[in-house]
C-alpha cells in the first residue's frame, strides 16, 4: 500500500479546510431559502384553502338565494280588518250583492228595495260614507223576486221581477286623470237593452230564481244568456242577442225555450260564459247539467247528488242524505262548479264527455269543511280561487288547481251573506245577517303552488282525468296555469339518459384503446384531438342537429337502426378478416396503428347504411318508416330523444374520454408487467388489473359527463322541441329543465308565481346535481379504498 505524496495531503488539506469554511460561510444562505420556500408553501396552502372555502361558501350562497326566491311560494294568505262598518245604503234594506271596483276607492251594494249605492270602502278619516245612491228603473208595484251575477270580470247583475221581467245592469267605474287631484272615479250603472226591464217569462209569472251570463262578441254586438225558473216550476231558457245594422242601428232579439225542470225545487241556477251549459242546483243537494250549446234542442244530460259527507267514491252512485245545496258558483272560465252544502261540504266538479261524447257531472276534489252550513262562495276575477264563507262567520279560501286553503278565519260575528273579493285580490268585502259590513286587507300572491300540484297528477280543467302537465300561459285571461316539475324533470333526465347512453361506451372504450393499445405517437394526435372537442360551443352543435341531424334522421331512419346492426358486424369481420392475412401484409401496419385501418371500413359501412335506407324503407316499411310508426301507436317528432342524445353525446364524450384516459394511462406499470409476466394476455390484464384499478377515476369521469349532461341547456334548447312530454319514448322530444329557464325566464314578472317557481327548477336542478356528485365522490372513494392495495 503506497503512500501519499506530501503534496497530495497538503493539497487535500486545502481543499477540506476551504470546504468546511464555505460551508461555514454560507450557512445562512441556506436557512433563507428554507425560509423563503415556506413562505410561498404557506401563501400557496393558504390561497387555495381560500379558493376552496370561497367555492363553498359560494354554493352555499347559490343554495340560500334560491331558497329565498322559493319559500314565499309556499307560506299561507293572511287578512287584516281595516274598517267595520254598517252596510252603507237604506238602513231597513237586505243585501242582494256586494262588489268592488279594483282601486278599492268604491265599493258598490245591491239592496232588495231596488237600490245601487256606491260607498267609499276605507280611508283615514271615514269608513263607509255614501258617494252616490241610484234607484234602478223597477216599476212601482213590481218588487224583486230573485237576483243573479254574471261573470265577476262583466260586472253584469240581473234582478228577476214579481211581473215575469228581467233588469239587466251593469256596474261601471269611469277613471278620469285630473293633473291636480290626480285619479277621480265616477261610478254609475248602466241599464242594458234600453231604459228598463226586458222580457222575461212571457205569461207575466214571478221569477223565483234567476241565472245570467254574458259574452262579448264583437265591440257593439254580443249576446245575455238568462235562465229562470218561474213560480209554478217552469224552467226556461232565454237569449237576448244584440245585433247592429250597417246603418249603426242596434236591436235585440229575444229567443226564449222550455226546458225540463228537475222535480225538486230549484234553489241555484249557473250560465257558462261559452253558453254551452247550464247547471241547476235544487232542494235535495242534487246538480242538473243541460246542454244548451243548440237552444232550440237544449236538453238535460246528467243529474247528480254533489252534497254529502262521504268520500269521493260516493259521487258515483246517488244518495238519500239530506244535506241541501246552499251555495254554488262557477270559477273563472265556467268551467269548475263549486258546491257549498248544508253539511258544510265544499266540493269541486267538471263537466266531463264520456264515452257517449255527453257531459257528465263528475267530483274533482273535495276541500275542508266548515262546522256550519255554507252560506256564500265568491271566485276569484283572474285566477282559480274562491272564497267560502258559513253560518258561523268563517272564511276560507281556496284554490282549485293547487288543492289549497290558504286561509280559515273568523272574520265576522254573525253568518256571512255576502262577500266580494277584490279585482287585485288584495281586500275582502263582507256583509254578514246583520247588516254589519267589514272590509279586510288580503295578502295572498302565490295560491297557484303546492307540493301535491308540482308533484303528483293534478285534474286539470277541460281533461278527462288528472295529468302531469306544463304550461305556464296562454292568449286568454281564462287559462288555467299548469306548473307540474314532473314533465320538465323526466324531461332532463331523458335527455341526460339518452346521451349517456350514447357517450359513454364509446367514451371509456375509446379511452382503454388509446392508453392501453394506441401506439405513443397516435395517441399525441387522438387524444387532443378530442379534447379539443370538448372547447366546441354547445349552441354550434345544437343548432347543427337541429337544422341539419334532425332532417337527415328523419329521412333516413332505416339507415340510423341498420347502422346498429351493421357497424358492429363488420368491424368484428374486419377484426377477424385482419387476423387470417398473411404476416406480410398485417407487419406492414406498425402495431398500435391497427385502429387507423378500421377508419375506411366504418364510413364504408356508414355509407352503405344510407344508400340501403330507402330500399330498406320500401322492402319493410311500407315506403315510410315514420308513418309504420305512427300507425303502431309511436310518436315520432323530428327532433327528438335520439336526435339530442347523439348530440348532447358528443358533448360529454371529450369530458369521459378525457379523465377515463388518465386514469387508465397511469396505472403503475409494474402491475400491468407483472400479469404479462404471468402469463395473462394484454385483454385480461386491461379488464381484470388495469380497468380495476382505474375503476375510482372512471367512475368520476361518468359521474362528470352526468353532472354535464344534466345541466346542459343550448343543444336540448335547439335540438328538441322543447314540448314538456311525460315519457321516455326515443322519438318524441322533451324540456328539461334548464332549457325551461332559459326559454321562460325572460317573460315572467319579477316577483311572480312563475319566476318563484323557475327558481324553485333551479333549485331542483341544483339538488339534482348535488346529489349525483356526492353519490359519485362516496362510491368513488370506496372503490379507491377497495382497489388501494393493488
Amino acid at each position: 500500500m503506497s503512500e501519499r505524496s506530501p503534496q497530495k495531503n497538503q493539497a487535500s488539506d486545502r481543499v477540506s479546510e476551504s470546504a468546511s469554511g464555505g460551508v461555514a460561510a454560507g450557512g445562512a444562505r441556506p436557512s433563507r431559502r428554507r425560509r423563503w420556500r415556506g413562505v410561498k408553501d404557506g401563501a400557496s396552502k393558504a390561497i387555495v384553502s381560500a379558493g376552496g372555502i370561497s367555492v363553498i361558501v359560494a354554493l352555499g350562497l347559490i343554495f340560500v338565494y334560491l331558497l329565498i326566491e322559493v319559500v314565499p311560494l309556499f307560506a299561507p294568505a293572511s287578512a287584516s280588518e281595516a274598517a267595520s262598518y254598517p252596510a252603507p245604503g237604506p238602513g231597513e234594506a237586505k243585501t242582494l250583492h256586494i262588489a268592488t271596483e279594483r282601486h278599492l276607492e268604491y265599493g258598490v251594494r245591491f239592496t232588495d228595495d231596488g237600490a245601487v249605492t256606491f260607498f267609499e270602502t276605507t280611508t283615514e278619516t271615514t269608513t263607509g260614507a255614501v258617494k252616490r245612491r241610484i234607484d234602478l228603473p223597477i216599476p212601482e208595484g213590481v218588487t224583486i223576486t230573485s237576483f243573479a251575477a254574471g261573470e265577476p270580470r262583466s260586472r253584469l247583475v240581473g234582478l228577476g221581477l214579481s211581473d215575469g221581467t228581467i233588469l239587466l245592469v251593469r256596474h261601471t267605474y269611469e277613471e278620469v286623470h285630473d293633473p291636480e287631484v290626480g285619479r277621480i272615479i265616477h261610478p254609475d250603472i248602466e241599464v242594458l237593452f234600453g231604459d228598463g226591464p226586458v222580457e222575461g217569462d212571457g205569461e207575466g209569472r214571478a221569477i223565483v230564481t234567476l241565472g245570467v251570463q254574458e259574452i262579448r262578441a264583437g265591440r257593439f254586438s254580443g249576446s245575455i244568456c238568462a235562465a229562470i225558473a218561474t213560480d209554478d216550476g217552469r224552467l226556461r231558457l232565454i237569449t237576448y242577442q244584440v245585433r247592429q245594422t250597417l246603418f249603426g242601428d242596434r236591436t235585440v232579439e229575444r229567443d226564449a225555450h222550455d226546458l225540463d225542470p228537475p222535480e225538486a225545487a230549484i234553489t241555484r241556477i249557473m250560465v257558462s260564459m261559452t253558453m254551452r251549459d247550464l247547471v241547476v242546483g235544487d232542494d235535495t243537494g242534487r246538480l242538473h247539467a243541460y246542454d244548451i250549446s243548440t237552444r232550440s234542442e237544449a236538453h238535460r244530460t246528467d243529474t247528480r247528488r254533489v252534497v254529502s259527507r262521504r268520500t269521493a267514491e260516493a259521487f258515483e252512485h246517488d244518495t238519500d242524505e239530506d244535506a241541501t245545496v246552499t251555495a254554488l258558483a262557477y270559477l273563472l272560465g265556467t268551467e269548475s262548479i263549486i258546491v257549498g252544502g248544508s253539511d258544510g261540504t265544499v266540493h269541486q266538479f267538471f263537466l266531463v264527455r264520456d264515452d257517449d261524447n255527453v257531459r257528465r257531472i263528475r267530483h274533482v276534489r273535495s276541500f275542508p269543511r266548515h262546522a256550519a252550513p255554507v252560506t256564500t262562495i265568491v271566485p276569484e276575477y283572474y285566477r282559480k280561487g274562491f272564497l267560502t264563507a258559513d253560518e258561523s262567520g268563517v272564511v276560507n279560501l281556496h284554490y282549485a288547481t293547487s288543492h289549497r286553503t290558504l286561509l280559515t278565519r273568523q272574520l265576522a260575528d254573525g253568518a256571512v251573506r255576502h262577500a266580494a273579493i277584490a279585482p287585485r285580490n288584495n281586500a275582502l268585502l263582507l256583509v254578514d245577517e246583520h247588516e254589519q259590513c267589514s272590509f279586510h286587507g288580503l295578502r295572498n300572491p302565490h295560491p297557484q303552488t303546492s307540493l301535491h300540484a308540482l308533484w303528483q297528477p293534478v285534474w286539470y280543467e277541460g281533461y278527462g282525468e288528472p295529468e302531469y302537465r306544463w304550461e305556464s300561459s296562454s292568449a286568454t285571461d281564462e287559462f288555467e296555469p299548469k306548473f307540474s316539475l314532473v314533465p320538465l324533470t323526466l324531461g332532463t333526465l331523458k335527455a341526460a339518459f339518452y346521451a349517456m347512453l350514447f357517450a359513454t361506451p364509446l367514451a371509456i372504450m375509446g379511452a382503454v384503446y388509446s392508453a392501453y393499445f394506441m401506439s405513443p405517437k397516435m395517441r399525441g394526435l387522438v387524444k387532443p384531438s378530442i379534447e379539443i372537442m370538448e372547447a366546441l360551443p354547445t349552441v354550434i352543435l345544437g343548432f347543427l342537429a337541429g337544422l341539419w341531424f334532425a332532417p337527415f334522421v328523419e329521412n333516413h331512419l332505416p339507415a340510423v337502426f341498420s347502422v346498429l346492426l351493421v357497424m358492429p358486424a363488420g368491424m368484428l369481420a374486419f377484426g377477424l378478416l385482419w387476423t387470417k392475412m398473411p404476416p406480410r401484409i398485417g407487419n406492414m401496419v406498425t402495431g398500435g396503428w391497427e385502429a387507423a385501418a378500421l377508419i375506411p371500413v366504418v364510413l364504408l359501412l356508414g355509407g352503405l347504411c344510407v344508400w340501403l335506407s330507402p330500399m330498406l324503407e320500401v322492402l319493410f316499411f311500407d315506403g315510410d318508416m315514420r308513418q309504420w310508426f305512427t300507425d303502431r301507436g309511436i310518436t315520432y317528432d323530428q327532433r327528438n330523444a335520439l336526435v339530442v342524445g347523439v348530440a348532447m353525446g358528443f358533448a360529454v364524450i371529450p369530458t369521459i374520454f378525457s379523465m377515463t384516459e388518465d386514469a387508465i394511462f397511469n396505472v403503475p406499470r409494474h402491475l400491468t408487467q407483472g400479469s404479462l409476466a404471468l402469463g395473462a394476455t394484454p385483454w385480461q390484464t386491461m379488464c381484470r388489473i388495469v380497468i380495476l384499478t382505474a375503476s375510482p377515476g372512471v367512475f368520476s369521469a361518468v359521474m362528470i359527463g352526468l353532472g354535464r349532461a344534466v345541466g346542459e341547456t343550448m343543444i336540448v334548447l335547439m335540438a328538441t322541441g322543447n314540448s314538456p312530454v311525460t315519457n321516455f319514448n326515443m322519438f318524441e322530444g322533451m324540456r328539461t329543465l334548464s332549457a325551461n329557464i332559459a326559454v321562460e325566464m325572460p317573460e315572467t314578472e319579477v316577483g311572480g308565481t312563475h319566476y318563484r317557481i323557475l327558481f324553485l327548477s333551479a333549485l331542483v336542478l341544483f339538488a339534482m346535481t348535488f346529489i349525483v356528485n356526492t353519490v359519485a365522490e362516496v362510491v368513488r372513494q370506496r372503490l379507491r379504498r377497495t382497489y388501494a392495495s393493488l
